[in-house]
């Protein structure tokens, strides 16, 4: 998407995922079968990609938990001269 200031992205940090399986002891590939999600969606996640809402929901009602704790999505924009 762009603007008059610039491109406007968007950029998902899984960082709260990933703490939460720590916390609670569940191994990636547990949770991945536990979700029914496919090792596509979880390397997805692995490199801070974006993925389906649908598969975040998956991945939420497995850890009972909400987006919010698995996901953050911040906007950005780059300044163009």
């Amino acid at each position: 998407m762009v603007n008059s200031i610039g491109a406007i992205f968007m950029t998902y940090n899984y960082n709260r995922l990933w703490k939460l399986l720590i916390d609670k002891g569940i191994r990636k590939t547990q949770m991945r079968l536990q979700a029914g999600i496919s090792t596509n969606i979880l390397t997805k996640t692995g490199k801070g990609e974006p993925v389906a809402k649908e598969s975040l929901v998956k991945i939420a009602t497995a850890l009972n938990c909400g987006l919010n704790d698995i996901v953050e999505i911040t906007q950005e924009c780059e300044v163009t001269k």
